[in-house]
């Protein structure tokens, strides 16, 4: 149980966050949600930009991602999330005029929280160390952006502690087990192939591109055989 404080921490700022966000939006212009979620996208950009810098090996961040994506896509990864999120949707919508864009704002907060350097280093932490330093401040900034995620796109973002609690979850209590074939290089290119992933969603915030991120989700965890096998070849 201790090692899954910090992501429990997390996700009580995500709920307070959202819950907050709910509350403003009535009050909130729509232009000014707009610009809210520009500079949402913007930051977003800087984030995933920022963890891009962590990688130390550009050929296994390519493999990672290509064979990513290849698999992500043959599973349907982000068929199958928004199908959830729709499902949720028609479960607690009343009507037309009930519906909401909970789709749209469970997936792209749940990849937002959950892929990334503080996501897999915090936990990684947790689980090894017990040193939740990391996720809390992951939580401060998941707070923050879940208040202005449910200001512009809706209740879906309360929806994402769950893929979250999973995801960080697992992570830390399976670090024991994997931590010694997580070295500073493998973990260097998760971080990398992570923030990547941020970009993209970074880019279909901006309404840039469209890009399926879920099925690039595999990628984040290629690092861990290709980095071993790239210093055997090498």
């Amino acid at each position: 149980m201790a090692a899954l404080w910090g992501t429990l921490v997390n996700m009580a700022a995500i709920i307070v966050g959202s819950l907050a966000g709910l509350l403003l939006k009535k009050g909130l212009p729509e232009r000014v949600s707009g610009m809210l979620n520009i500079a949402v996208g913007l930051c977003v950009a800087y984030i995933g930009i920022d963890g891009c810098l962590a990688g130390e090996n550009m050929l296994v961040a390519v493999l990672s991602m290509v064979i990513g994506g290849v698999i992500g896509e043959l599973l349907d990864l982000d068929g199958k999330l928004n199908r959830l999120g729709r499902a949720v949707q028609n479960r607690f919508s009343k009507g037309k005029d009930g519906e909401s864009t909970i789709a749209q704002s469970f997936v792209s907060s749940s990849l937002l929280f959950c892929v990334g350097a503080m996501a897999i280093v915090g936990s990684l932490q947790s689980g090894i160390s017990g040193e939740h330093g990391t996720l809390y401040v992951k939580a401060i900034l998941d707070g923050i952006s879940s208040i202005v995620f449910a200001t512009t796109l809706g209740g879906g973002v309360i929806l994402s502690v769950i893929p979250l609690f999973i995801y960080q979850g697992a992570i830390a209590l399976l670090a024991q087990f994997v931590a010694p074939y997580l070295s500073d290089a493998v973990i260097a290119e998760m971080t990398c192939v992570g923030s990547l992933l941020i970009l993209a969603l970074a880019f279909n915030l901006l309404k840039i591109t469209k890009i399926k991120v879920a099925n690039l989700l595999p990628a984040v965890i290629l690092p861990i055989p290709l980095c071993p096998l790239y210093q055997l070849v090498f």
